[in-house]
């Protein structure tokens, strides 16, 4: 059994993994302020009564000291953030602010009391517009295309520093494009299946060729679990679902998986998206024993089961 602590264990992948972690006997710490990006109250209903709930804003390093110092976790899966592309062009400053700052005090309060192991949510947004795909880790990350891209480049930076300076071991997760149910109903996948189902139209930006990897939620969890027990030292490794799906594609498989018909309401490219994300997931097989099991296509049909039933109201 390990103690964890986990930021953002309110959110879509943090609920996630906490019910995991809970599942396999470990002792769950919850740390969320429960940021209005979306409704607080879709938070509060992912959460689970068996994991111990600290409300707090991890920019705060009086109180994450007092977290850890409290908890002494044995490990600290850090998924808290403000996320999105294009929100972060309009709030460049508070991006930095929630994504950087936070995470340093996060390292802080792990170096002081004595926490080793530091698993970070980073994202495939870190490769920029130019790296060659199949994305390998090894890629340069130094052409962020928007300031959310730039906090987690940032990030990754400081938790190498905090390794290379206390030797915290961490591991660094890309993800790439994560859907699944209690997803946030401002990503692709929720936001076009609602408004498929309501008959509404879909913002459709571009000709519909840029190409996104992805994940099922499922499939990360499992990634993120290996992180917190694997031996390692500091390492970056992409979660992935190793296939690049166009946008084109993804309404039609919407369609297939809905039984409805979508409405395009075709809009021009956005600044800061970037034309593709592609997971090599080869050292991730390797050093987490990472293998995506859910294609596209199954999981779309399981999320919209979910949408048809639970998720009706996700909103």
């Amino acid at each position: 059994m390990k103690r964890v602590l986990v930021t953002g264990g309110a959110g879509f992948i943090g609920s996630h993994l906490v019910r995991a972690l809970l599942e396999r006997g470990d002792e769950i710490v919850i740390v969320d302020n429960f940021d209005p990006f979306y409704p607080e109250r879709l938070k509060r209903r992912s959460l689970d009564g068996r994991a111990r709930l600290l409300e707090a804003d991890i920019r705060d390093q009086e109180a994450m000291h007092r977290a850890f110092r409290d908890v002494r976790p044995d490990a600290v899966v850090h998924l808290a953030a403000l996320a999105g592309v294009r929100p972060s062009l309009e709030r460049p400053a508070a991006y930095m602010d929630v994504n950087v700052r936070g995470t340093a005090s996060l390292l802080e309060a792990a170096r002081d009391a004595g926490t080793r192991r530091f698993v970070l949510g980073s994202s495939s947004s870190v490769y920029g517009a130019h790296a060659q795909a199949p994305f390998r880790e090894t890629a340069r990350i130094d052409s962020p295309e928007s300031p959310y891209a730039a906090s987690k480049v940032a990030s990754e930076v400081l938790a190498r520093t905090f390794h290379n300076l206390y030797g915290i071991e961490v591991a660094a997760l890309r993800f790439f494009t994560v859907y699944g149910p209690r997803q946030r109903p401002d990503l692709a996948i929720h936001k076009f299946s609602r408004r498929m189902l309501a008959g509404q139209p879909l913002p459709f930006y571009g000709d519909g060729s840029t190409r996104r990897d992805y994940t099922w939620v499922d499939d990360i969890i499992a990634g993120v679990i290996a992180a917190c027990d694997v031996p390692l030292r500091f390492d970056v490794l992409n979660l992935g679902g190793a296939r690049a799906t166009s946008l084109a594609e993804l309404v039609t498989l919407l369609e297939e998986a809905l039984g409805v018909r979508a409405i395009l309401d075709r809009q021009p490219a956005q600044p800061g998206d970037v034309p593709l994300t592609s997971a090599d997931v080869t050292h991730a097989g390797q050093v987490l024993g990472y293998r995506p099991r859910t294609p596209i296509h199954a999981g779309l049909r399981k999320f919209a089961e979910w949408i048809r039933g639970e998720g009706r109201d996700w909103v």
